[in-house]
């Protein structure tokens, strides 16, 4: 495995059957890596794999069992009433380990449920940027962001954090361009 955070060898993951696969990428530390790819290309389930979240059919993922790993997935749970602030959904979610963006910063003392929508997906995306994790796992992080948010975001996820490394998964190209020292296209 050398110096790699995580290599995935022809990997083969899915549910009831294999999704994706199969397929090979390493991330060494510190990359920012964006994955493309056409609905049902497995790009969603390549980061479940790696969170242990679906079966591995063949193939393997190799990573040192110290690899602290925060995912943030696809398809958030947003509870109609949720009565902390955004400071206190941080904590909970162990996502102090540096002070957020000042934009962040503006509504953080707002409850939770009054939040916008993409105010709520700016939140859930420092969940997994704010902590310490050596490996953050962001499935479609532009769901709800309109212009500005999506520069904030991108700046956040482009600052060096220590050695950390991001696996990005979005449909915009542009965007992934624009964040990922390199972007790999899976199903195309």
């Amino acid at each position: 495995m050398s110096d790699a955070l995580l290599e995935v060898r022809a990997l083969e993951a899915g549910y009831a059957a294999p999704v994706i696969g199969p397929l090979s990428l390493r991330i060494d530390a510190g990359e920012i890596v964006g994955l493309v790819g056409p609905n049902g290309s497995g790009k969603s389930t390549l980061l479940k794999a790696i969170a242990n979240h679906v079966r591995v059919f063949n193939g393997e993922i190799l990573r040192n069992p110290d690899t602290n790993i925060a995912w943030m997935d696809q398809r958030p749970v947003r509870l109609p009433e949720m009565p902390i602030d955004g400071w206190e959904y941080l904590r909970y979610a162990e996502a102090t380990g540096e002070s957020p963006p000042p934009h962040l910063q503006s509504w953080l003392d707002q409850r939770v449920d009054s939040l916008s929508g993409g105010q709520f997906q700016l939140l859930r995306c420092w969940t997994v940027l704010g902590t310490d994790a050596d490996l953050a796992l962001l499935d479609e992080p532009t769901n709800n962001l309109d212009r500005q948010s999506e520069e904030i975001l991108m700046k956040v996820i482009s600052k060096k954090h220590n050695r950390r490394s991001v696996l990005v998964v979005s449909h915009d190209r542009a965007f992934l361009d624009r964040v990922c020292d390199r972007v790999v296209a899976i199903g195309i």
